[in-house]
């Protein structure tokens, strides 16, 4: 079954290079971030956890952990940690998955429960394990998203949403295309008039339903 927003994500046994232990205790109190990727020392891959490493700083202001997602093993996974440190020039301290039953890749929907791994298989046997998942500190998946092998992920705009996820959590409040922080954002319609002017003071009402006020502090 897949796995929608809202849903609850599984507690899944994790198997790490920095260890064992359950999805919940990972995410703890904390946003965290799962990316995934099919197979190990492959490029584009290469790339992504590189950017994700030089965000170290990003993801810790915002109380964010990460943790990477490969069907490859952990002494693998260790190994290739040294080609991304020195593409990318910063350590990976996040844990990377051993997803090698394909276990996790399964529970959250990246593959068919038939899926398996053949003998000399190549990242597209698992092509589809190219996920971004963030999930609340309530255990809860926000948002996802899915790319094909061939496009880079732009940890850039992982970054921005995860700002725009943060900053409407539990408030009424939505954000427009193309929002960054500190920009106006959109007065969530479970609000009249009256209501918005109360909770936020000055409301600029553009249409009816699209209503636009100063980012909450």
């Amino acid at each position: 079954m897949a796995l929608r927003i809202n849903d609850t994500v599984p507690n899944l046994d994790l198997v790490t290079d920095q260890g064992e232990f359950k999805l919940h205790d990972f995410i703890g109190d904390s946003w965290t971030i799962l990316f995934s990727h099919p197979k190990d020392f492959t490029p584009v891959c290469t790339t992504e956890f590189g950017a994700v490493a030089q965000l170290a700083d990003e993801w810790a202001k915002r109380n964010t952990k990460v943790i990477g997602l490969s069907v490859d093993g952990v002494d693998e996974h260790k190994e290739w940690k040294c080609d991304i440190e020195s593409f990318a020039n910063a350590k990976a301290n996040f844990p990377i998955i051993a997803d090698e039953s394909l276990e996790v890749s399964k529970a959250l929907d990246m593959l068919p429960a038939e899926a398996y791994l053949p003998d000399g298989r190549t990242a597209a046997d698992s092509a589809s394990v190219r996920v971004v998942f963030i999930f609340s500190p309530d255990k809860k998946l926000q948002l996802s998203m899915t790319y094909p092998m061939s496009v880079g992920r732009n940890f850039a705009e992982v970054l921005r949403a995860l700002d725009a996820l943060q900053a409407s959590y539990g408030v009424p409040i939505a954000m427009p295309a193309n929002w960054v922080p500190g920009e106006d954002v959109i007065v969530a319609l479970s609000l009249n008039d009256e209501e918005a002017k109360e909770r936020f003071g000055d409301v600029d009402i553009k249409l009816p339903y699209l209503r636009t006020t100063k980012q909450p502090s």
